[in-house]
Parts: structure tokens; sequence; C-alpha cells
């Protein structure tokens, strides 16, 4: 390599590892980007001096890695130009199940990555991207250039084994996760030895790269395929939700007691004659809020005591940032991971009946038209009289109590009747909800019962009855009072947000009510009265469930933030989550506020928020010193760890309901359409509360098309509608675990009438069209309807004698195509040959050529039967 024209710092190393050695790849990067352009590979050997053909196919090979490793790109000239970090996308990929995948941007819209570029990385990686100048179906394609962090350390999936014909045997981990097309290869021996077909937890020691694939050692050993209680066990680890204590919060909770330490009692307000009681479902393990209701001359005033969890769970500890990396509870069918250990989630911090516990009390003054007229906070202590279930209090509530209901009153005599109190101010709250305009949908909540083999024996909808509404109302009330307090401190602290419909969403939600002849009023900006008036006037369709779930799907998730702007769907200006400390985070943050607000160093003056006297002041940074930015932040934290429960449950319910089904193959259910997609139907089993899919293909012999503005499939030829609330007869086709999906069909005996045998005559279509229409706009007699077989036959001859007529091209009156000379002289000969002889020129024979075959035409219609 000359080096007359070059100064290559790595001119040695370079020399060092080739006996052809070529400018490096630090100088051709630095070169290209003093050009200002692209150069071509023997552009490149000019300015680089090289002579000789191994120099020349060197610098050609070490351009094509460069591009390979993503240095450089070269567009369709071969030209090549350096890689900017201006050029480049940073983003998550989200994958697909079909291999491809996408870069999710925050501002911008999804660029694609083809299944080869995924070969690199996985689901949830945050990569940088170069756009490859091409687009596939509109989406701009793109290149990934570099990994900058990995999401999966670890992946749960079904071990495999596989001997080849030379005897050599490879065993790799499919991972469970749909997102994720690439398998790991098991190449680390970990002492464990899975069978073929097990769940395992694989630990990626090498990611995949230039072609090869991800490698991996087995690091647990779940279960069996089928086995009781796998199914927890594989959303655990592939929705990553921690379900082991560190060591470090094992030992912060060790010395921790089941009772209440006297000092901690001490300068609070007590409450422990004042007769709380606890309201909550059957299989409830912890109770977090108490509630009591007192008449007043003016009205109303509601204590809720909510379990001071802040008090024990301090700041910045090893306990602190476990609850935050868990963000809530997760309930599983028949098991619960919990926020908090047990030793305070179901003890020191559960409002259990007759032990002394530690709360912040909301005590609440209410008008008689249920108006909020003043509030306070402070911290409490109370013991729990009695507790209560929904179905119990529900039964003492009624109207007209039966038996098990004026049981239920004389048991708890001593506390009747401030349940009855407690009724009255739930009448109150809810005619004041119907004043205010609040959202209220009656959605079905199904509970499962298993068996002694945790299998679901049978699902079973809950009924929401007038307790669970009381409860509701009472934790409502509660929220908006912490809402508004925490306004008035102007405290940076998270706020539970709903947003308003966007407008795509709403367009299709009225298109949608247009058809069934409803209307959500409040033109471009509905409001929750708006919609509150909707579902009141569908509550007694059949259809409602139907129309309550468009209802849902037109509006935004709730999240947490620090900027308030409302919730849309309760119709409050401003609201919060303080009732649920022991389950969700964002209440412990707002209970730390309340506490800062109460005896906090520094705190603004604020006189809802009571201080005991001689209760010690806590410096701010201890008990809370968050910023905006640290709200921010765990506002988002907190949004998507509640949505990675949602989904993990979603996931154990849906595997659950498949093994369900699987029990009914081929069983006839009828079913109502819940979703309409492009790719077929959504029905949900009455009975069992299930819902499957009608695949498209099999809705019948027609072309269907999806019309997503009307929310309904529509047969081409048929005209047949398949609409969102439709009821069909469907039947059980088929149960696929794996992926969580239930196949039906449709139960044809019942939904869909065989087709009428046309039988088809020699009319042709014009004519049989004209023979439907009226004499007199005809002009004159209707046709007969059916034709005699005689003239059948005759029509037969007539129409075969015409078409010899149009054969010989003289009865058919068409453009002839030019004649030429040579045939013009014998059709001459011809003609004088038949005058000598006396007979017409059509009557000569002319000899025949073999015609050859004509192709069939192509025709969807059904072959004619034969005479």
């Amino acid at each position: 390599m000359s080096n007359n024209k070059i100064n290559d710092p790595h001119m040695q190393r370079e020399a060092s590892k080739y006996d052809n050695p070529v400018p490096s790849r630090e100088f051709i990067l630095e070169f290209l980007a003093t050009q200002n352009k692209s150069m071509g590979h023997l552009e490149l050997c000019k300015e680089f001096s090289l002579t000789g053909e191994d120099e020349i196919e060197a610098l050609r090979r070490r351009l094509i890695a460069m591009c390979r490793d993503n240095q450089m790109t070269s567009n369709q000239n071969d030209e090549y130009s350096p890689i900017l970090e201006s050029d480049l996308i940073e983003g998550y990929v989200q994958g697909n199940k079909e291999g491809h995948g996408f870069l999710l941007r925050q501002s911008d819209d999804d660029i694609f990555l083809s299944a080869r570029q995924m070969q690199n990385v996985m689901d949830g990686d945050k990569v940088k991207v170069r756009l490859s100048g091409r687009s596939v179906k509109g989406r701009l394609d793109g290149v990934v250039v570099e990994v900058i962090e990995r999401k999966h350390s670890q992946l749960v999936g079904r071990f495999y084994q596989e001997t080849h014909r030379d005897g050599s045997s490879a065993a790799f981990v499919t991972p469970e996760n749909p997102r994720i097309a690439q398998d790991i290869l098991i190449t680390t021996d970990s002492g464990l030895s899975p069978k073929h077909g097990q769940y395992v937890l694989a630990e990626i020691v090498s990611y995949a790269e230039r072609g090869k694939p991800a490698q991996g050692l087995v690091k647990k050993v779940l279960g069996d395929f089928m086995a009781p209680g796998v199914e927890i066990e594989v959303a655990m680890h592939r929705y990553e939700i921690p379900h082991e204590w560190p060591a470090a919060v094992e030992k912060q909770i060790k010395n921790l007691s089941t009772e209440v330490a006297e000092e901690d009692k001490a300068h609070r307000i007590d409450l422990r004659d004042t007769p709380f009681v606890t309201i909550d479902g059957e299989d409830a393990r912890d109770f977090d809020d108490a509630v009591y209701c007192e008449k007043t001359p003016g009205g109303w005033k509601l204590f809720v005591a909510i379990a001071d969890v802040s008090h024990y769970v301090k700041k910045d500890t090893a306990l602190d940032e476990e609850a935050i990396v868990r963000g809530n509870s997760v309930y599983f069918p028949g098991r619960v991971i919990p926020m908090l250990p047990e030793v305070l989630s179901n003890g020191l911090c559960s409002l259990n009946p007759d032990v002394d516990r530690l709360v912040m009390v909301a005590e609440i003054s209410l008008t008689t038209k249920g108006k909020m007229r003043g509030y306070k906070f402070y911290e409490g202590v109370i013991r729990s009289h009695a507790r209560l279930t929904y179905s119990k209090v529900a039964k003492m509530i009624a109207a007209e109590p039966e038996e098990q209901g004026i049981e239920l009153r004389e048991r708890y005599a001593s506390i009747v009747s401030h349940i009855d109190d407690l009724n009255g101010l739930y009448q109150t709250l809810r005619s004041a909800r119907d004043e205010r305009g609040a959202m209220e949908f009656d959605t079905v909540e199904t509970r499962m019962v298993f068996d002694e083999n945790s299998k679901i024996e049978h699902i079973i909808p809950v009924e929401r009855n007038d307790a669970h509404k009381l409860i509701e109302e009472c934790m409502l009330c509660a929220n908006v009072a912490t809402a508004e307090l925490l306004m008035k401190a102007n405290l940076p602290a998270l706020y539970r947000v709903h947003e308003g419909p966007k407008d795509d969403r709403l367009l299709t939600l009225r298109t949608y009510l247009g058809l069934l002849g409803l209307e959500l009023t409040g033109g471009t900006k509905p409001t929750p009265a708006d919609y509150a008036a909707l579902s009141e006037a569908i509550k007694d369709r059949a259809d409602a469930r139907s129309i309550q779930t468009m209802m849902l799907r037109s509006m935004s998730q709730a999240v947490y933030q620090p900027d308030n702007l409302g919730h849309f769907g309760l119709n409050y200006e401003a609201y919060t989550h303080f009732t649920s400390p022991i389950r969700r985070y964002p209440d412990l943050l707002v209970h730390r506020a309340i506490r800062y607000l109460i005896r906090g160093e520094g705190r603004p003056a604020v006189r809802q928020a009571h201080r005991v006297a001689g209760s010690l002041e806590i410096k701010a940074r201890k008990i809370y010193g968050y910023t905006d930015a640290d709200m921010d932040s765990l506002g988002e934290s907190c949004s998507l760890t509640e949505r990675r429960a949602d989904e993990a449950t979603r996931d154990v319910e849906a595997w659950l309901k498949c093994q369900y089904v699987e029990q009914h193959l081929g069983e006839p259910f009828e079913g109502v359409v819940t979703a309409v997609t492009s790719f077929g139907l959504f029905v949900e089993l009455q009975g069992l509360f299930v819902d499957g899919l009608v695949h498209i293909s099999g809705l019948g012999q027609d072309y269907f098309v999806h019309d997503i503005e009307h929310q309904a499939i529509i047969g081409e030829r048929t005209g047949r509608v398949f609409r969102l609330g439709d009821t069909l007869k469907v039947r059980v086709a088929s149960v696929n675990l794996e992926q969580r999906k239930i196949d039906l069909s449709l139960d044809e005996n019942t939904t869909r009438q065989p087709r009428k045998k046309v039988e088809r005559n020699e009319m042709s279509e014009l004519e049989m069209q004209l023979a439907q229409l009226p004499p007199i706009e005809l002009g004159g007699r209707p046709k007969p309807k059916s034709v005699d077989k005689a003239q059948s036959a005759k029509s037969k001859e007539g129409k075969a004698a015409q078409e010899g007529k149009e054969s010989d091209g003289k009865a058919k009156k068409k453009r002839r195509s030019p004649v030429s000379k040579g045939k013009r002289v014998r059709q001459k000969k011809s003609s004088t040959a038949a005058a000598a002889s006396g007979k017409p020129a059509s009557a000569v024979k002319k000899p025949k050529k073999p015609k050859k075959p004509k192709k069939p035409k192509k025709n969807n219609a059904k072959p004619r039967a034969k005479d």
C-alpha cells in the first residue's frame, strides 16, 4: 500500500494483521466524512493509491464488511458514505408472531423491521435504526445499527430436544412470548435435566449476532405442560413479575411483630371505640379500608380509615425500592403476588377485626344533597368491630330483608344502625352521582371456581350488588377529598387521569350508533353526562352490552401522572388514589404526601391536614422530598406495572379457560358477537363466559368484507351480514392451548337455511331478468315462466343453425377483417365455377380446415345439468 497520499495512524496495525494491508476502517470513515459526498470502490482505490489487484480486492471486501457492520451505507450506484449519528433513530422493538417487527417511536410513525433484522434483536430491546430508503406497505423500512439495551436476560419457554440422523442432538427453548420468534440454543450444562416439552426458565448467555443463534442454559424447570399451577409460574416469568423477596427486604421485615407497638399508638386520634367495619369480598385476605358513618343535623359525616402503610414502609428503604419495582399486587385466579410482604399486607397493615391498627383517616362532611362541605385528614388508631362481606351487607340493607337478612341484622345488632346510616348516605351519593353525570357500565364480572386439581370446575357471574356500590361511593368521596387537598397544597403528586375520547374513536362510535338509530350528544366534545345519558337509554336493549363495549373502546386508558387533567369517566376535575396503599404504590405516595402536610418540616399551611399535639415533626426528605421529575418517572412506572399485571392475569385466565372449554369440544352453544375484525368474529359463549373466534373462512361460501364503520362483516354475493351484538349458534371446533385460542364454527343446522337448488333452463340471463318485469313496462304480453321441452329442443337446433351461419361470416353483421389479395382471387374463381354449374356460390362445398378446439371460458357458475 503506497503511503504517499494517505496518513493512516493505524497503518502498522493493519500491516501486522494482513499480507496486503489497506487503509483502516477508522481512516476510511474519516476520509469519507471530509469529502461530503459518496464515493465508489474504484474512486477510493485511486484516492488511496491502491494499484495492485490484491489491494483493490482487499479494499472491496473491507467496504462490504463495513456496510455489514453498519459503519457505512451504499446506494444503488455502489457508492459509499458513512452513517452519521444524526441519521440514526432510537426506539424500542416490538416483535410480531410472524417474525417481523417494528421500531416504536414516541412522537412519530413506527418503522418496519424485516424478519432478517429481527434475527439479532428481541421484543422490548432499545435500539438505533437507520432508514433503508425502502417502504413496506406504506411504512418506512429500517435497518438495526446498534442495540443500546437488552430487555431480556431470561426467557420462559418450552424445552425441546431433537436427535439428528447422524446421531448428534440439539436442545433448545422456544420462548412462550409470541413476540419473540428466535429459539434459545441450550449449549451450557446447568446440572438440570428437563424433559422434552416441559416449561423451563432459560438464562441467555450470548445473544444472537451475525447468523449465530442466541445461546443459554436452563436455570429452572417450571413443570409439565398441563401441570396444575404451571400457568401462573409461566406468566410470572414471561411478564417478569417479581415474586421473590430480596435478602435486604427479608432482613428489614425480620423484626416486625404481629401486633402494633404501644409507642406507635401515641400522638394519634383514638377511634378504637368508633364502630368501624370492613366490607370486602368473601375471599379477601388484606383489608386496607374501614368505614363508619353517622347522621348529622346538616347531612352526613363519613369516616374512611385507610391502613397507615407509610408508617412502616419508609422512603428509600429496601422495602420501598421493592414496592416500586412491583408497583401493585397481582391477583391471579387462586393466587396473589403481593406488593408488600405478608407480615404487612395480611398482618400489621390489614384492618383485621378486634385488633388495634394504625390508620390515616379522611373525615368528610356532606350535605343532605351529597355535596362535600368539608374534610380533614389525620393520623389515627382504630379497632375494626366486624369483618363483613358484600353479600351479607346487601342482604342486611335490602328494602324488604328476607329471612337470612333479618338473621344477619339480629347478629350484628350493635352496628346495624350504622350500616343503615351508610346505606342512607349511599342513596344520597348515588343521586348526586346521577346528577353529576358520571358514567357507569353494568359489565359482567366472573369468578372461577376450581376443583382439587386447580382446574376450573365452572365459571359463575359475580353479582354487583348495592353493598359493592356503597363502598365504591365511600372510596370515591375519600379520593376526591384527597385530590383537593393535594391541589391546595400544590405538592408534586400523582393523580389518576382519564382523558376524554379521541376524535378517530369518537367518529367510529358515532357511525356505529347511527346504524342503530342512536345518538351520542355533545358534538365533537361530548361530556361524561352525554355518555351517561346514552348508557341510560340503552340499558333495556338486548344489544346493550355490545353498545357499552363500543362506548368503552372510544375512551382513553386511565394513567398515573403529576399533571392533573381530571377524570372523564367519573366527571371529576381532580381525582387520585388514596384508599389502597397495601396493593398500589401510587396510594402509598399519596399517604406520604398527606403525612408531610400533617407534620413535615417546611410544609405548606393547609388547615385540612390536622396534626395531633405532641407528635414529632419529620424532615421533608425523609417523608417526601419528591420533585415533579420524580413524579413523572414514578407515574410512568406505576402505569406500566398496572398494565403488566392486567396482561399477566388475562393470560392466565385465557389459559385456564382454554383448558375448561376443551371439555366441551363439538358441543353447540349460543353466543353473542363481542368483536368484529378483518379475520372473523369473536363470540362469547353464553353460560361459559368465554370468547372464541369464528374465522372469516368459516362464515360460508362467499367473499366477506369487513366494514369497520358499521362493525360488521358482509357477504358480497349472498348479502349476509354479521354484526356486533348478533346472537349466533356455534360449536366448539378446536382449542389451541399454546396460543390461547378457541376456534368456533357456525352451527349450520340452526343458523343458516340451506340454499334452494335453482333449476336452470336455456333462457338467457337477460331474458330471465326481463321476464320478471310487469307487462306494462315491456309494452307487451309477459313471457311464459317455463319453456316446453320441445320448444327447448327447437331453440337448441335454431341456435345451432344460427351459430353455423355466424361461423360463415354472413348472417352475423360485424366488422370484417381486411381480405388479402390471394383470397379475393380464390373467391372469384369459386363464384365463376358456381355460375357455370348454375348453383349459387353458397352451395359450393368448400374443403373444411380442421378447427382447433376452443378453450372453455372460465365461469364461476355451477355446471349446467345435462338432459
